[in-house]
């Protein structure tokens, strides 16, 4: 089974490596791999014969890229930051200038790992990190091919893992599979979601399979509905001309939301092997009902922020004034979505999807509601209804789990008040730095694949929405901006609920501790 982030002491250190980072100079190195890198040094997790090679095409030599990398480390680790485990992290960084669709760059770049493999003892074994854009991914995989960079034997390994977004429909996403498989095998290949990094998503399967009290629940005969709530409060920042082609469906929902559904619905698996495991959340994904172009129209919502007020009194621009954005734009930047199962567990229960930029809050949970007990033994006192219990799973900010159920309220009358029993990890194991990338490179570095996306749940993912794609395609929306900044998004969201009796749980972010 995967690290925990929370008993980083127990475990073993990853074997010697070299991790390859393709486009090491963009964002992504600086704001998340080369912190979760330090953490893992912190946490002495990483082996002594390790190197990180930053690749990319800026002209500097292995100091100017330290000194580029130093200078945003304090930032993303925060308060905790040591000089000491930064030094010893920081003379393992070395950078090479690398044109990626130059094949005698590969070359080069095969004599690099060479001299490395020598000097520091990592015995061959590579981790290619591609944080480059989806277009390069098969191309740059080629010309690894080409050099022989991707051939394993018994005494070494050779991994590769992917950003997404994984495709951009079903036919690319399937393209992009067949293409990799020509240089690849499925094992190589690490499809990462660092939402699968999340304790709180891994602590899915142990609050459901480890307590037996819960399991029992877990099903259509006490369950509701649930709720898949992930939302950005920043908007598409420097992101637009992606974005333009991306949109909230595509960005978010097969990649993410998706997912988050697979652990949460699935069947117990016989063990925690990824096998064993990613066979579980293919089962969901296939038992959930693709949507018809008719049922689009009444089951899945889009939105797109116009200019608004954030809850800190920001004065925020609409979506269509984003640099790279077309002004007239029909991209969605929400977008929700009311799925159902075809199976015995979950037959019945609507599973409602929503994420967006420009939402009130950086939030993300999933709620569990169940059903409503019968009323008829209060029908002589002053309780008029019973609130539903429920459970909610924080995955960011504050992960841990809260229960919300009915008690009495003190008195000489039957009145019944909501109460939550809530669980958060900092209090209980204590507050460990982490970005979410720090689990899954780890497992990466060991062959762990468990928290990783096989080539069929990415495919399966992309099926589910097709149909909207499709539709949303075909059918520009009228109403764009129909949502203003600093709210919840568009109306027709909470009438995907109201149609069905039902409601968007109240969000209250909780405060940060110690604030």
């Amino acid at each position: 089974m995967s690290l925990m982030q929370t008993d980083y002491t127990e475990a073993p250190p990853a074997p010697p490596n070299v991790m390859i980072i393709f486009g090491a100079g963009g964002d992504l190195t600086k704001r998340k791999l080369v912190p979760a890198l330090y953490h893992l040094c912190n946490a002495k997790l990483l082996p002594d014969s390790f190197v990180m090679l930053g690749l990319d095409r800026l002209d500097m030599d292995d100091d100017a890229f330290r000194a580029l990398m130093a200078e945003h480390i304090r930032d993303h680790v925060g308060e905790r930051f040591d000089d000491g485990v930064w030094g010893r992290l920081c003379e393992r960084l070395q950078y090479m200038k690398i044109d990626m669709l130059n094949g005698h760059d590969y070359e080069l770049l095969c004599e690099r790992l060479s001299r490395i493999d020598a000097e520091r003892a990592t015995d061959g074994n590579y981790l290619f990190y591609m944080a480059i854009p989806p277009s390069l991914f098969s191309k740059v995989a080629d010309h690894l091919g080409d050099a022989g960079l991707l051939h394993e034997t018994d005494e070494d390994w050779r991994r590769v893992i992917i950003e997404k977004p994984f495709g951009q429909d079903l036919d690319s996403a399937i393209a992009l599979n067949n293409h990799l498989h020509k240089n690849l095998d499925e094992d190589q290949i690490y499809r990462i979601d660092h939402y699968l990094g999340k304790e709180t998503v891994q602590n899915i399967m142990v609050f459901r399979f480890a307590n037996g009290f819960i399991e029992p629940l877990w099903n259509r005969n006490y369950i509701d509905h649930v709720q898949i709530t992930v939302a950005e409060s920043v908007g598409v920042e420097h992101r637009g001309a992606y974005y333009e082609e991306a949109g909230a469906m595509r960005d978010m929902i097969p990649n993410h939301l998706l997912v988050l559904l697979g652990f949460l619905a699935m069947e117990p698996p016989n063990s925690f092997e990824a096998t064993a495991l990613r066979d579980e959340v293919n089962k969901v994904l296939d038992a959930i009902t693709p949507l018809t172009p008719e049922q689009v129209l009444t089951h899945a919502v889009r939105g797109q922020y116009g200019a608004g007020t954030m809850p800190n009194g920001e004065q925020v621009a609409a979506y269509r004034a984003s640099p790279g954005v077309d002004p007239n734009s029909h991209t969605e930047t929400f977008a929700a979505l009311k799925l159902g199962m075809d199976n015995w567990r979950w037959a019945g229960v609507p599973f409602y999807l929503r994420t967006g930029k420009r939402l009130t809050a950086q939030y993300t949970e999933i709620a569990i509601q169940f059903k409503k007990a019968p009323t008829i033994m209060f029908q002589d006192t002053e309780v008029d209804d019973l609130e539903p219990d429920m459970v909610v799973l924080r995955i960011q900010p504050n992960e841990g789990i809260q229960m919300s159920l009915g008690a009495k309220i003190p008195g000489p009358t039957m009145r019944i008040g909501a109460v939550n029993m809530d669980f958060c990890y900092e209090d209980y194991f204590g507050n460990k730095p982490a970005t979410g990338y720090e689990t899954l490179i780890y497992d990466c570095m060991k062959g762990d694949a468990t928290l990783y996306k096989h080539a069929d749940t990415v495919e399966k993912g992309w099926e589910i929405v097709q149909s909207v794609l499709d539709v949303w395609s075909a059918l520009p929306p009228r109403d764009f901006p129909n949502y203003a900044a600093g709210t919840w998004g568009p109306a027709a969201a909470g009438d995907l609920l109201k149609r069905d009796g039902r409601l968007w749980r109240r969000i209250q972010v909780p405060k940060a501790h110690g604030r």
